[in-house]
């Protein structure tokens, strides 16, 4: 197999449980060994490795983890519609989505439920936009929260689509949250941009930055990483 790649330059792929799933291999400078992790919907196998791994190591070490995948990608979540469904989640809740052509297009939150009217067919992506605007707006209140804590000004946020990180922070300080936070509930989402907002001031992993991080957030830091591990990959299965 890896021969066959080297010779026709075509990206290496790994067969799970009778599945073909791509092998996205990717170097890092600061890596030291291979990492390896299944995207959270399934779609590929992500490697990370130091610049002088050669790509057919890694495609080993994908075949020797081939149990271990093929268990992580029994756990994903299948794929739903939240219209057909009947709900949408929210902030760690099910909102019951109540759909009439007469009702306005624009979303009204009432309670437990979400009235929303227009095109039946055009329904589902604009459900999405509304949580991605419910999105933005409870992130940006976090971080008008968080950021004075950290004796930083409050930075500008984008949404991410990212299908492997859950946020990031630019060396412009520019903060990107995964929109799909906003379907957890709220101690998760605001675990993720504290994390975000220390990185305003260190850029790595430290001491000094979970210290200030256990400062910015005053939650359990270890509630809302075991929420993330055990029921993080959900949030992918509305929309695709």
């Amino acid at each position: 197999m890896i021969e066959w790649l080297r010779e026709t330059g075509r990206s290496p792929t790994i067969e799970l449980s009778g599945r073909i799933v791509p092998i996205d291999i990717r170097r890092h400078p600061r890596a030291t060994r291979l990492t390896l992790r299944l995207a959270p919907d399934g779609s590929a196998v992500r490697i990370t490795l130091p610049r002088w791994c050669r790509t057919d190591e890694a495609v080993r070490f994908a075949a020797i983890r081939r149990k271990w995948l093929e268990t992580q990608l029994a756990k994903v979540p299948q794929a739903q519609d939240p219209v057909a469904r009947g709900t949408l989640r929210h902030r760690g809740a099910e909102l019951v989505i109540d759909w009439r052509a007469d009702l306005p297009r624009k979303p009204a939150h009432i309670g437990n439920v979400l009235r929303i009217g227009g095109p039946n067919e055009t329904l589902s992506s604009r459900l999405q936009r509304w949580l991605e605007g419910e999105a933005l707006a409870l992130m940006r209140a976090d971080l008008a929260e968080f950021a004075p804590r950290a004796h930083r000004d409050v930075p500008d946020i984008r949404l991410s689509r990212a299908q492997r990180r859950w946020g990031s922070c630019s060396s412009s300080g520019v903060v990107r949250i995964n929109w799909r936070l906003v379907q957890a509930p709220d101690f998760v989402r605001r675990s993720v941009v504290a994390h975000e907002v220390a990185h305003l001031v260190h850029f790595d992993h430290s001491p000094s930055f979970h210290a200030l991080l256990e400062t910015i957030y005053g939650g359990s830091l270890e509630e809302a990483d075991g929420w993330l591990r055990a029921r993080g990959r959900g949030l992918y299965a509305d929309f695709g």
